[in-house]
């Protein structure tokens, strides 16, 4: 239990005046203390502290009334009155009391007299966690009513916030000092006066007709309206609180209006708002352009009359890193971004696109020197500075009347992207600190996402130049087909992505059609699409029919999808994010049949000469990188002048309409019988993609040629050695017929080497056939798989030069696998005029 220090048994009345000093020479306490009565009393109801104040209220020392009951203070029948009535002395039991308990106790004096004391309790709770009750009375004064007339007479008259008394005819009574100020006259100048006399505007008008309100319904108004008070040069917010002046016997008197100036916090309000407008607008889009203009867009008229955004001109373009430290001296730079408070922006001096040099005395190079924003009033010595420099800027700053500048400098991640300036000329109100702090944070914001912007832009623009290396810049003229393509890279936030197209020259005058599309988007995937594109002609090379050849596609995607996912095999966790869709087609001229697999790629569109648009019932197969899963072919015969088109997924895929309404429209678009095959590119991209696509978009068009019946010669052979001979001599007559008689001689020697080596190490049926195209093409074929192998004869062997001297003689030899067995074929370059 507590107790009091005993030194504080006698204290004597401290004064009010904190002027006055003790004995000792020590200054008073400011409080006076000893004004108010105070107790604390335990929960078992126990004093357990008794000031000073207590001891003058009611006689006791604090060594007689502290540890005695607090229930032998209460005189006989006393009551205990509060706010909700009259309550039995018993209700003081600090059990049963709230938490907080107000009202009026009758008491004993030491001397037997007994006092209505206003009592306050507070229930609390000590530090060992026991409770205890903290009682407090003020002691009463000599004369309250006069000391509290004068005191509200001084609050009225000093009252930090604007008051004003009107009576009930609205006629000004009494004015504060502050209120004298807001109004700049005096309450003698204004006193009876109406509001709207001593203040004429349209938010007076309406302040009166609040305080009207007041008077009539007796109920408190509150309204807020911007107004610049005479003698400021911009707009104050202001709170206006009205409220009724009531007689005791409830008739109103009057109305008092108080005026708070809410300036300061509305206009604070208004950066963060704009500060929260600038988070969510700058930066929509990765285009640096675009970005810049929505921080000039954003800071008018809010922050500023006039604002104009300069980049380094390798920061406009996308182009390589900026310089990291400051730049001294002047600078160059190019404007793509203003904004004005103006239509048309008169105002501006340096058109968008133009690159500009500033003085090292302007406010743009000095902060992009200091690398610190710069606040600047515009006066006649700094117009003259520019008129020396730039006679078309300062004309301009006379003409508009610029009077206050601020330049920031766009710097994100260590490197300077150039200035932001922001300018005045309408607002007659300087920039102040706040302005510029403002500033900074849009500006700051603003940088980051340019700097995005121009990352990006320079990421694409390697990932298109990777791509546009990867990709077929023309494609060499084919006799089997004539064809047209296209290519579109994204042109959104995605990025490149990784679609390819390729026509393949094989073997027999056959050709191979390829699409693809790469998994993902940027570098890594046009990265991905060229290494897949070269295994597709590598195995197109060795005639693999499609199954097989996607088969082997994607046992390579397998391996490089463990690779990217740090050797764990594909079906682990982590795996690599590789994966492709592809579509491949072998189109045979002699026989017109194509024969097509795909894995996870939309289906072919076949269009007939008639202009008929089917699309090819493939199956579907995985997509590649899933492995294990098998590839299934299928064989069409088309019609000699039927289209072909190969396209991937960013062709039809729309968030503006299904996959069905896309295929119907690209069967409308194909739907053109002879068309020019570009005119039918242009159509399709027309009709499906009215804008830049979202993803990328591959289109592959080829119409179909068939070789004629003479440009194909065809034997069936015995397997007998003496048929060498008359195999030459057909060749011979029919490259005679051709008119081929200079390619005879090297004919009868491919001839012979290729015939002789099916008859003696495969087996039947066995074929000669020579097809005339842009070169001369031998083929044998036999009913066994064993491929042969190009080796070198040593000195002294009889046999192993055949197919060296084959090599040797013609432009290009090689074997492919058929269903039963197996073909060589050499094929020879032919003059120019023999073609």
């Amino acid at each position: 239990m507590r107790r009091p220090d005993s030194a504080r048994d006698d204290q004597s009345v401290r004064s009010n005046d904190p002027r006055e000093g003790d004995p000792r020479g020590q200054p008073r306490d400011p409080f006076d203390e000893a004004a108010t009565a105070r107790a604390v009393i335990d929960a078992r109801g126990t004093v357990t502290e008794w000031s000073e104040g207590a001891r003058r209220l009611l006689g006791h020392r604090p060594s007689e009334i502290v540890g005695r009951s607090a229930a032998g203070l209460l005189a006989d029948g006393a009551t205990a009155r509060s706010r909700s009535g009259t309550l039995d002395p018993a209700a003081l039991d600090p059990a049963a009391l709230p938490d907080t308990w107000s009202g009026t106790v009758t008491l004993l004096h030491r001397d037997g007299g007994r006092l209505d004391v206003r009592l306050l309790a507070h229930r609390r709770t000590t530090e060992d966690g026991a409770t205890e009750w903290f009682l407090v009375s003020p002691l009463p004064r000599a004369d309250p009513h006069v000391e509290d007339a004068h005191l509200l007479e001084l609050v009225f008259a000093q009252s930090p916030c604007p008051m004003a008394v009107y009576d009930t005819r609205l006629r000004l009574r009494h004015v504060s000092e502050d209120m004298e100020g807001l109004l700049g006259l005096t309450e003698d100048d204004v006193r009876g006066l109406r509001l709207p006399e001593a203040m004429p505007a349209p938010e007076i008008d309406n302040t009166e007709r609040h305080m009207l309100r007041a008077l009539e319904t007796g109920e408190p108004q509150h309204l807020e309206f911007s107004l610049r008070l005479p003698g400021h040069d911009r707009d104050f917010a202001w709170a206006v609180s009205i409220a009724p002046l009531r007689e005791g016997d409830g008739r109103t008197r009057g109305v008092i209006v108080a005026v708070h100036d809410m300036t300061r916090q509305n206009r604070a309000q208004q950066r963060l708002l704009l500060v929260n407008e600038a988070s969510t607008r700058i930066g929509s889009a990765l285009d640096v352009v675009s970005t810049a203009q929505e921080l000039a867009d954003v800071a008018v008229p809010v922050l500023a009359d006039f604002v104009t955004v300069d980049l380094l001109p390798e920061v406009s373009r996308g182009g390589a890193e900026t310089p990291a430290g400051p730049l001294p001296g002047q600078v160059r730079l190019r404007r793509v971004a203003r904004q004005s408070v103006l239509e048309g922006a008169p105002e501006v001096a340096i058109e968008l696109g133009e690159t500009s040099f500033y003085p090292d005395s302007s406010p743009a190079a000095e902060c992009l020197r200091t690398q610190r924003a710069v606040m600047r009033r515009v006066t006649e010595d700094s117009v003259a500075r520019w008129e020396r420099t730039d006679p078309r800027r300062a004309a301009k700053m006379r003409a508009f009347g610029f009077h206050s500048t601020m330049a920031v400098p766009l710097r994100a991640r260590g490197t300077i992207l150039g200035v932001a300036t922001f300018s005045r000329h309408r607002s007659p109100a300087p920039f102040e600190l706040d302005d510029l702090l403002l500033a900074e944070e849009i500006t700051a914001r603003a940088a980051v996402c340019i700097d995005n912007a121009r990352r990006y832009t320079r990421e694409r623009d390697t990932a298109l130049a990777l791509q546009r290396s990867l990709l077929p810049r023309a494609l060499p003229e084919h006799a089997a087909v004539e064809f047209a393509f296209r290519y579109l890279p994204a042109d959104s936030g995605a990025g490149v992505g990784g679609d390819w197209f390729d026509v393949i020259p094989l073997s027999g005058s056959r050709v191979a059609l390829v699409v693809g599309d790469v998994v993902g988007h940027g570098v890594q995937a046009s990265a991905t699409m060229g290494r897949l594109r070269t295994a597709v002609r590598t195995l197109a090379d060795v005639d693999l029919p499609p199954d097989e050849l996607l088969t082997h596609l994607d046992d390579l995607v397998n391996h490089l999808a463990a690779e990217a996912s740090g050797g764990q095999p594909p079906g682990a966790e982590a795996a690599g994010d590789v994966g492709a869709t592809c579509l491949y087609a072998v189109y045979d001229p002699v026989s017109r049949r194509c024969s097509l697999a795909r894995a996870g790629h939309p289906q072919p569109a076949m269009v007939t000469p008639d202009g008929t648009v089917a699309f090819l019932d493939l199956p579907a197969g995985p997509p590649l990188g899933l492995g294990n899963l098998p590839f299934e072919s299928v064989e069409v015969e088309l019609r000699e002048g039927s289209v072909l088109a190969l396209f991937t997924n960013g062709l039809v895929e729309s968030r503006e309409r299904g996959m069905d309404e896309s295929f119907a429209a690209l069967r409308t678009a194909l739907a053109e019988p002879a068309a020019p095959l570009e005119d039918t590119c242009d159509n399709v991209l027309k009709t499906l993609l009215p804008g830049r696509p979202a993803d990328d978009v591959a289109l592959l068009l080829a119409r179909t040629r068939a070789l004629d019946a003479s440009q194909v010669a065809t034997w069936e052979l015995e397997c007998d050695p003496a048929g060498v001979a008359q195999a030459r001599r057909d060749a011979a007559e029919q490259l005679a017929a051709w008119g081929l008689e200079d390619a005879v001689f090297t004919t009868e020697l491919v001839v012979s080497e290729l015939v002789t080596n099916a008859i003696r190490y495969a087996q039947a049926p066995i074929q000669l056939r020579l097809i005339h195209d842009h070169s001369l093409i031998c083929e044998v074929s036999d009913g066994s798989n064993t491929a042969p192998h190009l080796r070198r004869a040593r000195v002294f062997d009889e046999g192993g030069r055949g197919l060296l001297l084959v090599a040797q003689l013609t432009q290009s030899w090689g074997t492919r696998q058929g269903t039963g067995g197996k073909t060589i074929w050499a094929e020879q370059t032919l003059p120019v005029a023999d073609i």
